[in-house]
């Protein structure tokens, strides 16, 4: 940036059901936006709509942005917009900060933050915590990791959209820190889907534990989330899809291998979620696993619900 009292202009590639919510708040917050999405037009022209300009190609974006945010489904993708032929990297543009806002692969990040770094460009790792409804709130939470001085820099932008900002440390660390919340979420999924199914097979219907648990110490707001879903039946409650939780739990899964890690729980949390990407399931979003756990003990979760009413 060559004025300091200017505002950075800022990039957002991605901008899907986290990534809407995220970049109309930075628009909200005063800054310049250039835009990239993928296949959905809808938000792209939203944006458009509301004052972002589009851009054809990352390397376009970032010869006009000072920072960029990605927030895409994975690790390869992530890839193909920094390293592609007409990606980050082929810009040239050093001083540029990209804010990486994915799940990704922490092996990954780091190696692209020293491809980066070697172009004079930063990376940092900023995965979210929450839903897309806090992302149009912007109260996301987020893990951050860079080094000080660039968490100072990127911190108002972050503040646009984000609620609740942890740096974590350096780069990597953050989407390591994700894969480890990610973990317990997913687990936590697979876990109220066989006790729900559990519940209703000897008797006692979804309705019975929501209330109990609900009203525990045991209780949280991932399984107030659940619930909506397993025994309200809002099928919106939680808009994370299982293929993108698969591919969480199986990143978790190479971290903990490539720590030495014994990771048992793992692998029964990756098996249920791969089993329903499997059978075609991925579309769906995380709560419905507990109608696939249902099927597979040979129930209907939706008419035990109705029976429980």
């Amino acid at each position: 940036m060559t004025d300091a009292t200017r505002k950075p202009v800022i990039g957002f590639i991605g901008v899907g059901y986290m990534g809407h919510g995220m970049a109309k708040n930075i628009l909200k917050g005063g800054y310049d936006l250039m835009v990239k999405g993928h296949r959905n037009r809808q938000p792209v022209e939203d944006l458009v709509g509301q004052g972002a300009r589009e851009a054809a190609s990352p390397k376009e974006m970032a010869e006009a942005c000072d920072i960029i945010h990605i927030c895409l489904s994975n690790s390869p993708q992530v890839e193909g917009v920094i390293r592609g032929a007409d990606g980050i990297l082929a810009s040239g543009k050093a001083g540029l900060i990209v804010i990486d806002a994915s799940t990704a692969d922490p092996s990954s990040t780091v190696a692209l933050a020293e491809e980066m770094a070697a172009a004079g460009m930063t990376l940092v790792d900023a995965p979210l915590g929450r839903t897309p409804k806090e992302a149009e709130e912007g109260t996301l939470d987020a893990m951050v990791g860079c080094s000080e001085e660039t968490f100072r820099t990127v911190l108002p932008v972050i503040e646009c959209w984000a609620g609740t900002i942890n740096h974590v440390g350096p780069v990597g660390s953050a989407h390591r820190m994700k894969l480890i919340m990610n973990f317990l979420s997913m687990g936590y999924a697979a876990l109220y889907s066989e006790a729900v199914v559990m519940a209703a097979k000897v008797g006692l219907s979804p309705q019975t534990v929501n209330q109990v648990i609900g009203g525990s110490r045991l209780s949280n707001g991932f399984f107030e989330t659940f619930m909506r879903y397993a025994v309200g039946r809002d099928r919106d409650a939680h808009k994370f899809t299982i293929a993108n939780a698969s591919k969480d739990v199986r990143y978790a899964a190479n971290m903990a291998s490539d720590a030495g890690v014994v990771n048992i729980m793992g692998a029964a949390i990756k098996h249920y979620f791969t089993h329903a990407e499997a059978i075609g399931k991925g579309g769906d979003y995380v709560p419905m696993l507990s109608d696939h756990v249902a099927a597979l003990n040979g129930m209907d979760l939706a008419a035990e619900v109705k029976k429980g009413k």
